[in-house]
């Protein structure tokens, strides 16, 4: 196998750091405005080049993640943005190169409160490189991958953009319900056999969640996975985030252990501008791959709906929470939030359709819903792939002069 050659980070690639604005939180924009926190979008002529690398860091635990951007776009302070000289090194390989090197980046990070890397740190990091030719042999394979998970993203993307269309339809618009009577309400006119009620009627429990230990020790021995908050947008989409393991008493688990059609409630945490009340629906499929001992953080609470109203109840529940309904019931002032679920539930007047509209609703989105959790889940075994494989072949380990034709 060719020599692979080391070089200075200032050898093959330029780089810039994003700007301090006090704007970059702004939703309507014309470019993608990327940060250490989810991308938004801002109004800014100001834009780096095509074909770049984003390294972002800026946090007290002084994690950096790492992105490529192919078109214009903008970069927020200690956003690195690297360039790549594409005479020494293909531009997904400078990406590539930099994700296994995260960790690296980590140690290396300077600052207390919160932890940052220097010019100079970057310009000197050294980074592993064979030929061009190799180069695009190695990337050819980790793309591949990486194109099939962003293909799924964007179906299912488009699955719950026609799953969200066809509730609005039902429940908001009623038009399918516009040829038969309507009745009046506080609402307005609503489908006859409908009502103005409260999500509780809906539920048949509500329970807490567990932390346990992170060893089995005493009377905590019932091995768990436990969904956090921050687990929950991966589950939504058939992934399973980095859900940890946990151990409970037994006598715990019976009382909380997640079911079939239980929705997931966030009812701590939040921000000023992330409520609580993010949520997950738990699926069979998903019990099966975790063993039959799934339970939710005690950040969390489960709610255990009535029979054939799981599936209205999480589109319902998304339609109150992208409206902001949550922030009308959350509590504390402390920086963390707590949601008043029970208050919600109780308190927040809601259109009840009639069971067989609901049902309805439910075998009509079902199966974009199956398919969004089977895309998702795939995409985790295919990241699995990809992660087992970089390292390998970032380092030539499983590279051969056979392989490159």
């Amino acid at each position: 196998m060719e020599e692979w050659k080391s070089y200075k980070l200032s050898e093959v690639s330029s780089f810039r750091t994003g700007k301090l604005d006090s704007n970059a939180s702004c939703i309507n924009g014309k470019y993608p405005f990327f940060t250490c926190s989810p991308e938004t979008l801002r109004i800014d002529e100001f834009a780096f080049e095509q074909k770049a690398v984003l390294l972002a860091g800026n946090n007290a635990e002084g994690n950096f993640s790492v992105k490529y951007y192919d078109g214009k776009f903008n970069a927020y302070q200690r956003t690195y943005v690297f360039t790549a000289k594409e005479a020494l090194v293909d531009p997904y390989f400078l990406y590539y190169a930099l994700k296994i090197c995260l960790h690296d980046f980590k140690q290396m990070s300077q600052g207390t409160s919160t932890k940052f890397l220097t010019a100079k740190i970057l310009n000197s990091f050294e980074v592993q490189l064979p030929s061009l030719k190799v180069q695009k042999h190695i990337v050819n394979i980790l793309k591949s991958i990486d194109d099939r998970i962003e293909l799924n993203n964007r179906i299912n993307h488009n699955l719950e953009e026609q799953a969200r269309a066809l509730y609005k339809s039902w429940f908001v618009d009623f038009e399918p319900f516009r040829d038969g009577k309507f009745i009046d309400s506080e609402f307005g006119l609503i489908p006859d056999g409908w009502h103005i009620g409260n999500i509780s009627e809906m539920i048949s429990d509500t329970y807490n969640g567990d932390w346990g230990k992170e060893e089995s020790t005493g009377a905590f021995t019932k091995r768990v996975f436990c969904i956090r908050g921050a687990d929950i947008p991966s589950i939504r989409v058939g992934s399973s985030g980095k859900m940890p393991t946990r151990f409970i008493q037994e006598k715990h688990f019976l009382s909380k252990y997640l079911k079939n059609d239980d929705l997931v409630i966030e009812i701590s945490g939040g921000s000023p501008t992330q409520s609580t009340g993010r949520f997950c629906r738990i699926t069979s499929d998903l019990i099966e791959r975790y063993d039959h001992s799934l339970i939710c953080t005690n950040f969390c609470k489960a709610i255990r709906p009535i029979e054939g109203c799981s599936l209205f109840l999480s589109y319902l529940w998304n339609d109150l929470y992208e409206k902001g309904t949550m922030f009308s019931y959350e509590n504390g002032t402390t920086g963390i939030k707590n949601l008043d679920l029970s208050g919600l539930i109780m308190g927040e007047p809601v259109i009840i359709p009639d069971k067989r509209s609901m049902q309805l609703f439910s075998y009509a989105v079902s199966a974009l819903n199956k398919q969004i959790l089977f895309n998702g889940h795939e995409n985790e075994k295919l990241g699995e792939q990809r992660d087992l494989m970089l390292p390998k072949l970032m380092s030539g380990e499983m590279i051969s002069n056979n392989d490159v034709c």
